[in-house]
């Protein structure tokens, strides 16, 4: 008799959130730290993938806009892990809790380098071997104590969010400049914030203007065409990041 998935089956496979050393390649984790498993599986979990398009109103216009794609968003996922230690004597649940605090602070082998990171993390269950992040938000609410006051039954809300997988820089075929993505330009942008949007940092226009090769960044032409570079690359040498961009944009 094939076995189906019910609810009695999906305990023999208990949920948990992996904690992995962070890596030097977007993602690829170094590796496992540790475990925290699941006393109960969730009854639930969301998982949201969104898409960013932007459009930007013309006071002629007659109708509405055209929206341009601006790339995806990272993925997210909320779960609520419950731990319960009340048929447990001279049990607490204040480690799982702590466990779970301490994966939004570096990990001990980070914080001796320049880039400090918590650990990433991966919700593993069943069929859901889900993607590599961080962790947001840690949430805990002790609902039930022993005479001591001890905490003995707690609910914790975990948020997580989608590390990039790829870098982006170099195209390993060809060698090249992988742009993040294209921008057209349109009526009204200037050069500061359509870098404000791609990077949060207006002060890159002049970066963003010299690896374009663009002489004059009060005149943008609408409908030209403006290469977005990972933010990586303003920090490297500019003439060869130029000829990659002029041969990108022909």
């Amino acid at each position: 008799m094939p076995l189906t998935q019910t609810a009695d089956t999906r305990k023999l496979t208990p949920a948990k959130i992996e904690l992995l050393e962070p890596g030097q390649e977007p993602g690829r984790p170094g590796p496992l730290i540790s475990e925290i498993k699941f006393q109960l599986n969730p009854k639930e979990l969301t998982m949201a993938k969104t898409a960013k398009w932007e459009s930007k109103n013309q006071k002629k216009a007659s109708s509405a806009p055209p929206a341009s794609y601006q790339g995806p968003e990272p993925q997210k996922l909320t779960v609520e892990m419950y731990f319960d230690a009340s048929l447990a004597r001279d049990a607490s649940v204040v480690k799982q809790v702590e466990a779970l605090m301490r994966a939004t602070a570096p990990t001990e082998k980070s914080k001796g380098t320049k880039t400090p990171s918590p650990p990433w993390v991966r919700f593993m269950w069943g069929g859901l071997s889900g993607f590599v992040g961080y962790i947001t938000s840690v949430s805990a609410k002790y609902t039930l104590f022993a005479p001591s006051g001890m905490p003995i039954r707690a609910v914790c809300t975990v948020a997580m969010t989608e590390l990039a997988t790829e870098q982006g820089k170099q195209n390993p075929t060809s060698g090249g400049l992988q742009p993040r993505r294209l921008h057209v330009v349109r009526e009204g942008d200037t050069l500061a914030g359509i870098a404000y949007r791609a990077y949060g940092r207006s002060s890159l226009w002049r970066a963003l203007a010299d690896v374009n090769g663009i002489d004059d960044p009060m005149r943008l032409r609408p409908g030209c065409s403006i290469l977005l570079p990972v933010a990586e690359e303003f920090d490297e040498p500019r003439e060869p990041v130029r000829r990659e961009v002029a041969r990108a944009l022909g």
